[in-house]
């Protein structure tokens, strides 16, 4: 037999869940382990790749350009390959500019459904092109990555975020923030 209570699941957002004790909120706040780390590390990602001028040159030893030749051949979607490759030091400065855009916004939790969005998408374009080869499939860290953003897409950024307090705000003046 189960009890009630242990059949309830996480509370991720508005009910207030007093009387869980310590199970409760450990429960209400599993999530934000995953989205300190997602986040960190993508705005890393990003200020990484803006400070290595290698990253951003068009072609050599270390660039993306030199990458994108690498990789054409074996992605699962070459057509996007041969279209980064038009113009890879735009492409190597939006993968930055996304990647800090992400760590930002994940790690303050400002938008966070739509953040956590952007992560995704980025790791599906780069399981997609540049780690599609990689074999087995899970010594690649791009579909995890991409699996690791899929809570954060369902659940938001419910506590210790911006997303939070505009909420809560929004809740104690009432629908209309004017008026």
């Amino acid at each position: 037999m189960v009890h009630a209570n242990r059949t309830r699941g996480a509370d991720l957002g508005g009910a207030d869940v007093g009387s869980a004790g310590l199970r409760g909120w450990w429960a209400r706040h599993a999530l934000f382990p995953l989205r300190i780390f997602l986040g960190a590390t993508f705005l890393y990602a990003g200020l990484d790749k803006l400070t290595d001028r290698a990253f951003l040159a068009a072609s050599g030893t270390g660039s993306l350009g030199a990458l994108l030749r690498q990789v054409h051949s074996t992605a699962a979607l070459p057509q996007l390959v041969a279209l980064a490759q038009k113009s890879p030091v735009a492409v190597g400065y939006a993968i930055a500019g996304g990647e800090l855009l992400v760590g930002v916004g994940v790690l303050v939790g400002l938008l966070g459904r739509l953040a956590a969005l952007g992560g995704a998408l980025i790791s599906l374009t780069l399981w997609l092109t540049v780690s599609w080869q990689t074999h087995p499939y899970y010594y690649g860290n791009d579909l995890a990555y991409l699996m690791a953003w899929t809570p954060l897409i369902l659940a938001g950024t419910p506590r210790f975020s911006l997303d939070a307090a505009l909420t809560n705000r929004r809740n104690r003046h009432g629908a209309q923030l004017y008026g």
